[in-house]
C-alpha cells in the first residue's frame, strides 16, 4: 500500500501550463507560432535521452543559470507580432502568471497527511514563482530542482525525495503531467500516475491509498 505522495506544482496542482502559455502569448502579442516552433526543440532536447549536449533549461532547471540571464536569452530568441524581441525583465513571471491553482488537488493533499500519509513536492523550477505561504499545510517535504541542483527526470532527484521522505520507492505514487518523468520514476520502483485530469488522478490515488481523498 502506498504511503507516500510525491507530486509535482505547475500543471498538476495548478491549471495547465498551455492555458498559461496561451494567456501569456495574447498578453505580450507573441508570435505563437515562432515561440511553439522554439520551445518544442528545447523541450524535447530537455527530455530525450539521446539527444546529446546541454541544454538551456537544464542549466535553469538545475539552478545553474541565473533568471534574469535566461530571461534575456529566450527573449532574444522570441519575437512579438511587431517582429521585435519582448521585454526580457520578468519574462518568465509574466508567462507562468496565469497559474491557478486546481482546489481538488490541494484538497487531496490535506486529507492525505490527515490520514497519516506523507507527501512531498517534486518541480522543475523555472524561477521562483511559487505561492508558498501554505505549503506547511500540504507538504512534508518540498524539493525544488533550482534550489537542490538536480532536475526531474534524473534518477538523483528521485532518490533525494526518498531520503526526505524516508520511504522505499515502492511505499510512493509519484503524480506529474510529463510522461518522461514518470517513466524516470517508475524506472526506480515508484508507482507513476501520469496526470490528465484532477478527477481522474484523485481516483487513482485513493486507490493506491485505499482511502478516501476528497470531500462527499
Amino acid at each position: 500500500m502506498v504511503k507516500g505522495v510525491l507530486i509535482d506544482w505547475g500543471g498538476v496542482l495548478t491549471t495547465s501550463l498551455h492555458d498559461s502559455i496561451t494567456e501569456w502569448i495574447l498578453a505580450d502579442a507573441i508570435d505563437g507560432l515562432h515561440y511553439r516552433d522554439l520551445m518544442n526543440e528545447f523541450v524535447r532536447h530537455a527530455y530525450d535521452h539521446g539527444a546529446g549536449g546541454e541544454n538551456p533549461i537544464h542549466a535553469l532547471e538545475r539552478g545553474e543559470v541565473d533568471v534574469a540571464t535566461f530571461e534575456r536569452e529566450l527573449a532574444a530568441k522570441l519575437l512579438t507580432m511587431d517582429g521585435v524581441p519582448p521585454i526580457a525583465e520578468g519574462l518568465l513571471t509574466r508567462m507562468f502568471a496565469g497559474f491557478r491553482p486546481v482546489p481538488t488537488m490541494y484538497e487531496m493533499l490535506r486529507s492525505a497527511r490527515a490520514a497519516g500519509l506523507t507527501t512531498c513536492l517534486v518541480s522543475n523550477s523555472w524561477g521562483d514563482h511559487y505561492p508558498r505561504e501554505d505549503w506547511d499545510e500540504y507538504f512534508d517535504q518540498v524539493v525544488i530542482s533550482g534550489e537542490v541542483g538536480m532536475r526531474k527526470p534524473e534518477p538523483r532527484i528521485f532518490h533525494h525525495a526518498l531520503g526526505l521522505v524516508g520511504l522505499r520507492p515502492q511505499e510512493c505514487v509519484f503524480i506529474d503531467d510529463i510522461e518522461a518523468n514518470i517513466t524516470a520514476a517508475q524506472a526506480l520502483g515508484i508507482v507513476g500516475l501520469h496526470h490528465r485530469d484532477p478527477d481522474a488522478t484523485i481516483a487513482a490515488v485513493e486507490g493506491l491509498c485505499r482511502l478516501p481523498l476528497r470531500s462527499a
